[in-house]
Formats: C-alpha cells, structure tokens, sequence
C-alpha cells in the first residue's frame, strides 16, 4: 500500500545515521545567579534527567528562569484572532538579538532546537493552580506551530489584509499543516499542595472570611492537571503526550517554603520514584517509537526570517 507523502514525513524511524534528540527545558522562574539566590528544584531535576538518558543520546538542556539582565520571552501578540495566515511559522512578530524587543526563546534558538528533537520533555513546579509564566509565554508563543504561516512572503511579513485573503483562498489549505507534528512531550509539575499556608480545615490560615474559601470546590483532584491547558495544546498540534508521560508529584507538602529548596530534594523519595519512573518511561517510549524523519528540514523551516 502506498502511504501519502503528509503521513510518510510524519511516521517515526529509526535511523543509524544519526542519535535520538531530546530537549528537556526547567520552567521554575528561579534562577541561582537572580534575586532568589537559590537554584530551583526544576533545574535540578532537569539535570537528573538527563544523567538517566541512554548513553548516546543527545540532550539538549535549557532553562527559562528569570536570570538577572536576561532578556524574557516576548508575550504573543494574537496574530492568529485577526488570521491564521498572519500568524507566521516561525513567529515573526520578533527575532534574534533585537536591541528594541529582546525575546528570550529567539535568542535561545528555541523554535529549532524544538524542531530538531524527536521528543521533548517540561519540568516545572504548579504556581497558583497553573503552570508557571515562563511556560505559559512559551506556549502561548508556540501557537504557531498549529498551522501558521511558512511563507511570510506572500503576506509582506505583517500585512493583516493580505492575510485575510490568503486564510480564504484555496492556496491556504497547501500552506497550513502542523510544523511540528509527530513529536512527543512529557510533562512533569510538582506542588507543595500549600506548604504549611494551610490549616487543619484545608484553608488558607491568613483567610479571615473562611467561607469564601472552600476546599471542596478547588479546581483539580489530581494536581497535574494544573499543566492540562500545556498538554491538550500538544495535542491539538499533533504532538504526542501519553498520558503515562503527564506525571505530578507532592514536594514540600507541609513544609516552611525556606526548607523547601533544591538540596532537600534528597529527602523526597516518593516524589523522586514517581519522577525517576517518569524519566524511564519517557526514554522507553521514545525509543520505542523510533526518530522523526525529518528534523533537518524542520530545523530549516524553523529559522527566524525576520531581520
């Protein structure tokens, strides 16, 4: 049987010509060289991830804390409400190394090192029942990879009525796909579940009106689903999550937040299990499902082409 040429791309192989590629990315906003002083548990984490990767691998390491002077990852401008063909893949509503808008995940050359990956995987605590904002500036920006623009040409970079009329012709339907379709991504968040801000009842102990407050009525009974709005945008894009690699567990639960740092994270053995147990099923399925096809090209794709 033959296979369209759209499901041959996005079938994963195995290749001997070159090693699996997995980018792991920390998302606390902590950083040791900031204000905090104090390095996260995410960064941490992240690192014991990679020391469990298969030998031979290649690991690709970032962290989005907020380091001191660092340019942030820009906030995403909306594009796609005026037109899906002026949200351009890959967003152009900033670059590299501008000295008027600095954007942190151009800068990091992001956009490819995603594309270059065969699976990715995110780390990070739940801040306020969600993920953490360097995470959600980085998928709010990633909405591009759901069937944005490749040819910014045809539009003159930015024009939002040649957009318009591009999105309702039938030259559209060639362009749109998602960039980044095969992938897989695994999550893992941790909650303290309130630290010691909680009292005996299950509220706030700073709240004075308790009944404004009801534990009962708390948005998740399981915690990860602090990061679904993460998961379920992969999967609107076609990036695979099995739901074994979308994983939460409890560190610090109980806890004063000043003994609730990176180096007690030795004296979290559930919480460790869970999280090895995360990182050896990741690299299992991953390899079990062999390398995406065509990350050269994608890489390519994934260059900014704004000046």
């Amino acid at each position: 049987m033959n296979i369209p040429d759209d499901e041959q791309r996005l079938k994963p192989r195995s290749s001997d010509h070159r090693p699996f590629r997995v980018l792991l990315i920390a998302g606390s906003q902590r950083r040791m060289n900031s204000r905090p002083g104090l390095d996260s548990k995410a960064r941490a984490l992240m690192h014991r991830m990679a020391a469990r990767m298969p030998l031979g691998w290649q690991v690709d390491l970032e962290d989005l804390g907020n380091e001191h002077g660092r340019p942030k990852i820009q906030a995403c401008n909306g594009c796609v409400s005026s037109s899906m063909a002026l949200c351009v893949w890959p967003c152009n509503c900033y670059g590299p190394d501008s000295d008027h808008q600095p954007d942190l995940l151009w800068n990091l050359h992001l956009y490819e090192r995603l594309a270059r990956s065969d699976a990715w995987a995110f780390i990070g605590p739940i801040n306020w029942y969600g993920p953490t904002t360097s995470f959600k500036l980085l998928f709010d920006r990633l909405v591009c990879m759901n069937g944005g623009n490749p040819r910014p040409d045809l539009i003159e970079k930015k024009n939002t009525l040649l957009a318009q009329a591009l999105e309702r012709s039938p030259h559209w339907h060639e362009l749109t796909r998602n960039h980044l379709e095969g992938r897989t991504a695994a999550f893992f968040c941790y909650s303290d579940l309130g630290a010691r801000d909680l009292g005996p009842d299950g509220r706030p102990q700073l709240v004075k009106r308790k009944e404004w407050f009801e534990p009962d009525e708390e948005p998740y009974r399981n915690e990860r689903e602090a990061y679904q709005a993460l998961v379920w945008q992969c999967r609107y894009s076609g990036i695979e999550v099995p739901d074994c690699l979308w994983r939460c567990a409890a560190i610090g639960a109980g806890r004063l937040y000043s003994d609730d740092q990176a180096d007690s994270l030795v004296n979290e053995k559930q919480a460790l299990a869970t999280f090895d147990a995360w990182v050896d099923r990741f690299s299992a399925h991953v390899e079990q499902k062999g390398q995406i096809s065509d990350v050269l090209d994608a890489e390519r794709r994934a260059r900014s082409t704004t000046q």
